[in-house]
């Protein structure tokens, strides 16, 4: 009997390492997934920018997960003040980012540096794209600058914009180091 308590301990000690391990393999395929994805989305607009030959902008919601899609309508550019009057509309559906990655969030770790030196950490706002929360593209391909910060349980991901090359780049944080990675190098 004292065998078999001794190897039934043994077997729950190995099934809780192993369900760790696997739950932190499912919150690093959907932080990194939802990383990429964002970025995918985020080059899809510059595309649509260029192609349509006028400014296309992704508002952010950090409150909810959502992404709308916004083209300028008067030649000055997508702007909060133009959207609340009409004037820049939405194109396409609005997307949520947990409805395809549950569990990730905009979102950023306790005292977790800027994805970019010399940048400002974000602290409490993971949505670091000015104050309209907007990504904006131009149509010669620029863009707005900033960081957008997702969240997956205690994984940290980001996904950086340049604005004059309109580059985008995606990366984790790694809390042994303190250092941000590169997902391209992974």
């Amino acid at each position: 009997m004292l065998e078999l308590v001794f190897a039934l301990g043994v077997v729950a000690t190995i099934s809780a390492v192993a369900v760790a391990t696997a739950d932190r393999g499912v919150e690093q395929a959907r932080a990194v997934g939802a990383a990429r994805h964002l970025a995918a989305r985020l080059r899809f607009t510059r595309l649509d920018a260029v192609q349509r030959n006028t400014h296309v902008a992704i508002k952010v919601d950090a409150s909810s997960g959502q992404l709308t899609w916004y083209a300028d309508g008067n030649g000055d550019g997508v702007s909060s003040r133009d959207i609340e009057d009409g004037i820049d509309t939405a194109i396409g559906a609005p997307e949520t980012l947990g409805a395809q990655f549950p569990g990730v969030v905009f979102g950023a770790l306790p005292d977790v540096p800027a994805a970019d030196t010399g940048s400002t950490p974000p602290g409490s706002d993971p949505v670091r794209l000015g104050a309209s929360d907007m990504a904006s593209f131009s149509p010669l391909g620029s863009a707005s600058s900033g960081t957008l910060y997702l969240l997956a349980g205690r994984l940290q991901v980001a996904v950086r914009l340049y604005g004059e090359t309109g580059r985008i780049r995606t990366f984790q944080f790694e809390p042994r180091t303190g250092q941000w990675m590169s997902l391209a190098e992974r």
